[in-house]
């Protein structure tokens, strides 16, 4: 039911057989491209088309908008149990998102009578996308809404595919009221991006999206990327788990299997340089896996035995490397070193050490966001934060000592570059 693979019988570090599905949608182009061009033409009536289609729901006599009676519907309806987890989860969200809040530098004065500094300002407008597909992701609720409303952001829109009934999940709703919003869209797809970047007579554009999609969305947004800020991409889910000698077998199971239960697109690997180990691992995720869900139990086995496994390495330290080549979405590390192993990691979306590293703990409620790069994009992109929702403005001063000083700097090298009106400003300034 697992793999296990010897990194040293392949070619390269990471086997061959080791691989994250192709989500590139170049395919998805050509049918977002018509939706697009049908969106930006015929605004509400193109939605309300592609949501019967796509959707397989009428939204005539619902709107597109969630109205105040359908979040309190959705107070009313949510069990006690899940209320108090998201309000658990989103303040502990908000805990760390908060201090990730930069402040304005001050005015620094890089030579006498020249200041230079740095000001942070929130985003006009963002549009959070919540997917829907073979659940309904309170959780990305949480993890985006907390980020754009610490970071100060004018109007926060909500776009979410609606269920079967039209309706949009309960605990979703829940938990954009806890976090303040209250701008819900119930459409999704390319449609919804679309209608972000144009707006439409109910729907007024925002600057920016950010949230996961499928490929329809991630085509949209390439596509519509001169006119709304795609935000970054995030694909099918994956996970590292590293383990050193002496673990428990069982938790290593477990958290192999995190990742693995998401869809058959995801990739799930544990890495080791103890042999003995990953046999006992594959054996206790032939155990554990019977305990899931039937669909779940499909999910995992695929990916299990077609994109990911368990990989045996030579050392500590080639596992190590193995991850920084990967770059994987999710890292937890598995060791008694764990505070001395992190110090070695360069590319992962997020790392887990201590005595629980347990993926799920930083899917939902640690604090730290869940958003994460995947296909290799960790070696150069973040987990989302309040960066996210936040720009940076440079902030410059000059007195005449300062112009004094540099003047002559500029005229010389505009002069070199040929730009004219760059050295007569400054010869001729009165």
């Amino acid at each position: 039911m697992v793999r296990i693979l010897d990194s040293q019988s392949q070619d390269g570090l990471i086997p061959d057989s080791i691989r994250r599905v192709d989500t590139s949608a170049t395919e998805a182009a050509d049918t977002c491209r018509d939706v697009i061009e049908n969106v930006r033409t015929r605004g509400d009536e193109a939605l309300f088309d592609y949501t019967r289609q796509f959707d397989k729901v009428d939204l005539t006599s619902c709107g597109l908008r969630v109205g105040k009676d359908e979040f309190a519907a959705a107070e009313e309806n949510l069990d006690a149990d899940m209320r108090a987890a998201l309000a658990h989860a989103i303040r502990n969200i908000n805990r760390f998102h908060t201090q990730q809040m930069p402040a304005d530098e001050p005015m620094m004065e890089v030579e006498p009578g020249v200041w230079c500094g740095d000001r942070w300002t929130p985003l006009d407008s963002v549009c959070l996308y919540v997917p829907r597909g073979r659940g309904a992701f309170s959780s990305v609720m949480c993890m985006l809404g907390v980020p754009a409303v610490v970071a100060g952001v004018e109007r926060i829109v909500v776009c979410t595919p609606p269920g079967p009934d039209g309706r949009v999940d309960d605990a979703t709703l829940v938990a954009a009221n806890l976090i303040g919003i209250d701008c819900v869209y119930r459409i999704g797809g390319a449609q919804a991006v679309a209608a972000m970047a144009y707006g439409t007579a109910t729907i007024e554009p925002c600057t920016k999206i950010v949230g996961p999609g499928n490929v329809y969305v991630s085509a949209a947004r390439q596509l519509l990327s001169d006119r709304i800020d795609p935000g970054s991409p995030a694909g099918p889910s994956e996970s590292i788990v590293l383990c050193d000698a002496g673990i428990n077998p069982d938790n290593a199971a477990w958290n192999l299997l995190i990742e693995a239960e998401h869809g058959e697109n995801s990739c799930a690997v544990m890495v080791t340089h103890d042999g003995v180990l990953a046999r006992q691992v594959a054996g206790a995720v032939a155990k554990k896996i019977e305990l899931m869900s039937p669909q779940r139990q499909a999910f995992a086995s695929q990916v299990l035995e077609e994109n990911g496994g368990i990989v045996v390495t030579t050392s500590l330290e080639e596992s190590v490397a193995f991850v920084n080549a990967f770059a994987p979405e999710h890292l937890a590390i598995m060791s008694d070193r764990g505070d001395e192993i992190v110090k070695s990691i360069r590319n992962a979306g997020e790392i887990l050490i201590g005595d629980y590293p347990i993926i799920s703990l930083g899917n939902y409620a640690m604090g730290l966001n869940a958003i994460l790069p995947t296909g290799g994009r960790a070696m150069t992109r973040s987990c989302v934060s309040v960066l996210d929702f936040l720009k940076r403005s440079s902030v410059g001063k000059v007195n005449r000592e300062g112009f004094g000083a540099i003047g002559d700097v500029v005229s010389v090298m505009s002069r070199d570059e040929g730009f004219s009106a760059h050295h007569l400003a400054v010869e001729n300034w009165s």
